[in-house]
């Protein structure tokens, strides 16, 4: 299992490597579907609720 400073090299890395070979557009793609993945990730490790956001 990777600690929270090594998956934040690699999501560096990724996203360093896509700004450089692939511009801008490839640069943002990667940090959205970085981010989205996150979120899918946490809620389904159960980090993240989102019932208590549905219920005011």
């Amino acid at each position: 299992m990777m600690n929270t400073a090594t998956t934040g090299l690699a999501a560096g890395m990724a996203l360093g490597f896509a700004g450089y070979f692939g511009g801008f557009w490839a640069f943002l793609l990667v940090l959205v579907l970085g981010t989205a993945g996150l979120i899918a990730g946490l809620a389904a490790q159960g980090d993240l609720d989102f019932r208590g956001r549905r219920q005011r």
